[in-house]
């Protein structure tokens, strides 16, 4: 799982990298699923956080760990997404 440096992170890949890891196909991954209800642990979310702030955004773990979905994520990613844009 090694993005391009300059490839912004998309919802799409966001998926995949969460299916990827959970052994199941992208399209099993509802919006507003509880990822940890899946079976994403804390250690597997630290290992997505280090790759997808591989695109240029400042994503941390505390980030993520505020939230439960990856529609909660894919916010929290588009306001990073936002920030890096201004700066």
């Amino acid at each position: 799982m090694t993005p391009a440096a300059s490839a912004p992170l998309t919802l799409e890949r966001m998926r995949a990298d969460i299916a990827a890891l959970l052994d199941e196909p992208p399209e099993a991954i509802g919006d507003d699923d509880h990822l940890m209800d899946l079976g994403l642990d804390s250690m597997r979310v630290l290992g997505l956080v280090m790759a997808w702030s591989e695109t240029g955004i400042a994503l941390e773990f505390p980030h993520l760990a505020e939230h439960t979905t990856l529609a909660g994520w894919w916010g929290v990613v588009q306001t990073l997404q936002r920030g890096a844009a201004e700066a």
